[in-house]
């Protein structure tokens, strides 16, 4: 007969015996699904969990929060974060994915529409990750204050993070802009009197920001994202405008030259398969050891 402690070393080579050779049973991480009430959007936000293994501290976690949460899986976000933390090439994270609603309205610049109307809710949705989600995740995960709080996002959600992280910068210490929507505008660039000078809402804003935030930049943009040129210099709008942005950021000595990454891939397109190809390097450069 066998004993209780040989019940459970079989017990454990049973589960484990289809990994020991490639992993040695070691833990993955962790997902799983959740909800939250928000009374500033008047809804349900559902929200997908990683968790890295926990470290003995729950204050070394750090907190990555994701625009456009149910792409999750085109960002490939599990399977990049197992990898590198198998790798030993980031620290123990808590990525928590925001599925969105009516992305349109939920993202863009705070109480400044574009001309269009869209962005209506974009104050909105900033309250909620400020005043709710925030509370809501260090309830869940037991952590009086994370190590560190990343926000990222794509394409219009990228223009939502950077708003969100430039005015919330007492909670957020890094942001994640893929591709930003920074073309966001007050009115048509075909419209009479038009100017990228005066009529790019978030550039604007930044400009006449008087805010020093104790931020770090991640910036990235595809050379192949778009054919349109507004000012016909050979350089398309999307890394126009990050570039423009850039400029203005660096000219208001908000941070150190070397808190602000840059990287453009010339063939990137405007879509997932590039934007998870640099995912890694972003994981890294915000959460890594």
């Amino acid at each position: 007969m066998f004993t209780g402690n040989m019940k459970k070393i079989i017990l454990l080579l049973v589960i484990c015996s289809p990994f020991i050779l490639s992993t040695g049973c070691k833990k993955k991480t962790k997902q799983s699904e959740d909800s939250i009430y928000s009374r500033h959007l008047q809804r349900h936000v559902d929200l997908t969990i990683l968790t890295t293994p926990l470290p003995e501290d729950k204050n070394a976690l750090n907190l990555l929060l994701l625009n456009d949460g149910q792409e999750l899986a085109q960002l490939r976000v599990k399977e990049i974060v197992d990898s590198l933390y198998a790798k030993k090439l980031i620290q123990p994270l808590v990525v928590v994915a925001i599925k969105v609603d009516d992305r349109m309205q939920e993202y863009g610049v705070a109480d400044l529409p574009d001309y269009e109307g869209r962005g209506s809710s974009a104050a909105k949705y900033a309250a909620f990750i400020d005043d709710e989600l925030y509370p809501f995740i260090k309830k869940k995960t037991g952590v009086r204050k994370f190590n560190s709080i990343t926000l990222q996002g794509c394409s219009l959600g990228a223009l939502s993070a950077f708003d969100i992280a430039w005015d919330h910068a007492d909670k957020i210490d890094k942001v994640g802009v893929f591709s930003g929507s920074f073309w966001w505008r007050d009115k048509t660039d075909t419209a009479p009197g038009y100017t990228d000078d005066k009529d790019r809402i978030m550039l604007n804003k930044i400009r006449s920001s008087r805010k020093k935030p104790h931020l770090k930049y991640w910036f990235y943009a595809g050379g192949n994202e778009e054919k349109g040129d507004r000012d016909k210099d050979g350089i398309i709008d999307v890394i126009d405008d990050t570039k423009d942005l850039l400029a203005i950021i660096k000219s208001k000595n908000v941070c150190p030259p070397e808190d602000i990454v840059y990287t453009e891939l010339k063939e990137g397109t405007h879509d997932y398969t590039y934007w998870s190809q640099v995912f890694p390097s972003f994981l890294i450069w915000a959460v890594g050891k």
